[in-house]
């Protein structure tokens, strides 16, 4: 009779290898062989939004993505929605324990009935 942990990691390989089977059915894969030949044409068909995804024996290893532009924080939206709203500040008041540390045990106690 087969064990649990067998019977886990058959199932572990199945899905590993069916999540390879959906990659390659939903992008376009080559090979890093191909990928060096291809590199101009590649560029242009993710230019144009496309994903592809470049295998290393048969497995992928990484994916060709269009480049997104970093936007990072827009800090003038928080003035922006302050007068919107008609606020002051956003934070009205913070505990004098704020930074405490945690009991050791926190996450390990049940939540009080009126949560």
């Amino acid at each position: 009779m087969p064990s649990f942990a067998t019977a886990e990691a058959q199932v572990d390989r199945s899905l590993t290898l069916w999540l390879q089977v959906a990659t390659y059915i939903a992008m376009t894969t080559v090979s890093i062989k191909d990928a060096k030949n291809r590199l101009t044409e590649l560029a242009r068909r993710v230019e144009k939004g496309e994903t592809i995804v470049v295998t290393r024996n048969g497995r992928p290893a990484f994916d060709l993505v269009p480049h997104r532009r970093k936007t990072g924080l827009r800090l003038e939206a928080v003035d922006e929605f302050k007068k919107r709203h008609g606020l002051e500040s956003l934070v009205t008041f913070v505990a004098e324990d704020f930074d405490a540390p945690l009991p050791e045990d926190f996450l390990l106690r049940q939540l009080p009935d009126d949560a």
